[in-house]
């Protein structure tokens, strides 16, 4: 009975918050990022804390299989038959362990035991020998990198094996290495500016007076980095719609574009309005976009964006694009921001490497390629199509172009020399004319971006 007055009187505490989100994400199929906001809605922690729940939580998935390579030598059974609370304060501990500095061991273990103590404190001498057992043992010993390259990389980074592969048969061993080592780093966060009604000097300055540090950013000339996180709904300069949330290598597409005031242009897959926003921003807000989402709750984030920059161009639209196309007419120029697998941005969501398989990979490249086919058709002779994805595979990028290539003659690849920074262009450009910029490039999201002209009866 003391016991449980104890238990019920208890405050939540951050590794404790992080165990009940992990838990979410390993038995309901929860979104880390859900799961986060969710959790601190319903429970309030001061601002450190809730950083320490999101590193923990983030860095326990993203190193989760690294994690259970070092946890299984000490137990007697699977990890995964181990209940579910039992299982993931195990991995939170050892991530804490393994790569937190700042976090010594010792302490990591004693909030495990107490925490253990809480839930079932038979069990508190099992974490305790278990952990202790992980910390005696030193590093992890991996495959060797000479034998098994493909299992070393998978444990070093942690990734799942069959990517690793899959990627190193598209880009070389050394790429891939490189490719999973950024996977790991945390993402910066980048900010880019409404030139309809700031400057990046006026921006820059507003943060500067409200103590973020920030900076121009190399890839696009509209963009800002900021040198640490911020809620960024708090700065006046984001409420009064002077500036967005955009990632550098995501500027760069409506940049592909090229748009300019007067055209009509129809995003295909709009949602939540990023590149919309600056394809809008780009023309100076004069002509007409046709802003198109299957889902109604993402075509009102398109609004929200929409009205917050002060934009009058785009004309947001919900439904399949494939059944919308025969009402919309043809266009200057068409954005097809196409679904994709996300392996691109595995640094924000590393869910995503966990949950997708080479059968999730070859069902969204049929989509792709029905809808690149279909909106082809939406583009006025002489007028553009820009293909991008936030991902970094072959099958879902060149080979989408390809296709596309050889059933539509009428279309040709336009390189992007003239509208890219040439820091991208010599890292990132194909010499068939596309760019396909990877994490380590410039420590951004992993993005695609080719451009096409739709030949006109006279051959232009």
């Amino acid at each position: 009975m003391a016991n449980e007055i104890r238990n019920r009187n208890h405050k939540m505490n951050a590794r404790e918050l992080a165990l009940q989100v992990l838990i979410a994400i390993d038995d309901q199929s929860a979104y880390s990022n859900l799961a986060l906001q969710s959790a601190f809605s319903r429970h309030s922690l001061p601002a450190n804390d809730k950083g320490l729940v999101t590193e923990i939580v983030y860095g326990t998935v993203q190193r989760s299989n690294t994690i259970d390579y070092r946890l299984q030598p000490f137990l007697k059974q699977p990890l995964h038959r181990l209940d579910s609370w039992v299982r993931n304060l195990l991995r939170l501990t050892v991530y804490q362990i393994d790569y937190l500095e700042r976090v010594p061991a010792f302490a990591a273990i004693h909030e495990a035991v107490e925490i253990a103590k809480r839930r079932n404190a038979r069990l508190s001498g099992f974490m305790n020998a278990v952990l202790r057992n992980v910390v005696r043992s030193g590093k992890p010993n991996f495959p060797s990198l000479e034998k098994d390259p493909i299992r070393h990389y998978s444990l070093l980074h942690s990734h799942p094996e069959w990517l690793v592969k899959e990627w190193s048969d598209q880009y070389g061993l050394d790429e891939t290495a490189a490719i999973c080592e950024a996977n790991n780093d945390r993402p910066s966060l980048s900010l880019r500016v409404n030139r309809l009604r700031a400057s990046i000097e006026e921006v820059l300055s507003a943060l500067k007076a409200g103590g973020v540090n920030a900076h121009p950013s190399l890839l696009c000339p509209e963009g800002i980095v900021l040198e640490a996180g911020v809620d960024v709904a708090k700065l006046g300069a984001f409420r009064d719609g002077l500036c967005t949330v955009q990632d550098e290598s995501s500027m760069l597409v409506a940049r592909c574009v090229d748009p300019k005031p007067g055209m009509r242009i129809l995003d295909a897959c709009a949602a939540p309005g990023g590149k919309t926003t600056h394809l809008a921003e780009c023309m100076e807000d004069q002509g007409e976009i046709v802003a198109a989402d299957i889902h109604e709750h993402k075509v009102g984030l398109i609004r929200n964006a929409t009205a917050r920059l002060g934009l009058s161009s785009i004309q947001p639209v919900t439904g399949d694009i494939r059944e919308l196309l025969p009402t919309l007419g043809e266009f200057d120029a068409v954005l097809l921001d196409a679904p994709c697998s996300g392996f691109g941005v595995i640094r924000r969501k590393p869910d995503i490497k966990w949950r997708k398989s080479p059968e999730n990979v070859a069902e969204i490249q049929e989509i792709q390629q029905d809808l690149i086919l279909r909106v082809a058709d939406a583009v006025k002779p002489g007028g553009v199509l820009v293909y991008s994805t936030c991902t970094i595979e072959r099958k879902e990028n060149d080979e989408i172009i390809r296709t596309l290539l050889e059933k539509r003659v009428d279309f040709q690849i336009e390189p992007l020399d003239k509208l890219l920074p040439d820091v991208v262009r010599k890292r990132s450009g194909a010499p068939e004319g596309w760019v396909q910029v990877l994490p380590h490039h410039f420590g951004t999201d992993g993005f695609f971006i080719c451009r096409l002209r739709k030949m006109s009866a006279t051959g232009r």
